[in-house]
């Protein structure tokens, strides 16, 4: 496989995803939408699996790992779809952007790992002040939109949380075994969740929400995770890093054109502090050094 075609598909499939997420919910529920496009997804993974003549292992450690990511996706997506209702799909994908800087501060406090120099510092300090101007305009505009960008944070500590506890676990799976175990824990606690909050088939899908859902099942729950990981493997963590500088950019924009979002200019303000501190956060220090030398 082509490494820059899968950059490519990456960025594209995680530019594309909050948007998609927004209009899988519209005429069908977050619940349903979330649910259904899980079940989808762990079916493709299932065919991928055997088609690769592959085997889920159920070890010990495999076990821990399905479980720690399972959970992740549970908790993070159940929380994204929710708060998709309130905000605008390009907020989200900048809010999600923060994953990096929150991953790191949980790695070095449950890893023991080196995450607080003075560039990373910078970055955080960005991150947060673009935060803080997003949640002062969120408080303008309403409850609603406090509660969504909430939401989202909330699924941004959540799959951060899980992403330390799988790397503490420290198991060599395949990516596809990683997420298809991971789905296989998930897509249960998605289904009881429905069941017990909402448990409503609709009774008219659009088009579009179909379309959505299928189009999530297929790239945003398998061929964007073994994409991801193919890229994660090939090519320098910071080249992989600029997905999650590209991708806001890319979400904002086509939220503005394809979904008729409006955003303030204090929200594109908050928004670019952001992928600022993203910036510094990755690459703050080889500046400096770069700087002094």
């Amino acid at each position: 496989m082509s490494v820059p075609a899968a950059f490519i598909g990456v960025v594209l499939i995680w530019a594309t995803t909050p948007l998609a997420i927004k209009w899988s919910s519209e005429s069908a529920g977050f619940l349903f939408g979330v649910t259904s496009r899980m079940l989808l997804g762990v079916f493709v993974c299932l065919v991928l699996v055997a088609l690769m003549s592959r085997r889920i292992c159920w070890h010990r450690k495999a076990f821990q790992t399905y479980l720690a990511a399972g959970l992740g996706i549970w908790g993070a997506m159940s929380c994204v779809y929710w708060a998709s209702q309130y905000i605008p799909s390009g907020l989200i994908s900048v809010l999600f952007g923060l994953t990096p800087i929150v991953t790191a501060l949980l790695a070095a406090i449950w890893l023991g790992e080196r995450a607080l120099t003075p560039g990373r510092l910078l970055g955080i300090g960005f991150g947060i002040g673009g935060l803080s101007l997003i949640f002062g305009q969120s408080l303008a505009l309403g409850s609603n939109a406090l509660l969504g960008v909430g939401g989202v944070f909330a699924s941004v500590l959540i799959h951060s949380t899980s992403a330390v506890w799988v790397k503490r676990i420290g198991s060599s799976l395949h990516p596809l075994e990683t997420t298809t175990g991971a789905l296989l824990i998930a897509v249960p606690l998605f289904l009881v969740t429905w069941g017990i909050l909402d448990a409503e088939i609709p009774t008219t899908i659009t088009p579009r929400s179909a379309w959505a859902i299928l189009y999530l099942a297929l790239f945003g729950s398998a061929l964007g995770f073994i994409l991801y990981y193919y890229v994660l493997h090939q090519v320098q963590a910071s080249r992989v890093a600029l997905i999650t500088l590209i991708t806001p950019v890319l979400a904002l924009l086509l939220g503005q054109v394809a979904n008729d979002e409006v955003l303030s200019p204090r929200v594109w303000i908050g928004s670019c502090v952001i992928l600022m501190g993203l910036a510094c956060f990755e690459w703050g220090d080889q500046w400096r050094r770069l700087r002094t030398a």
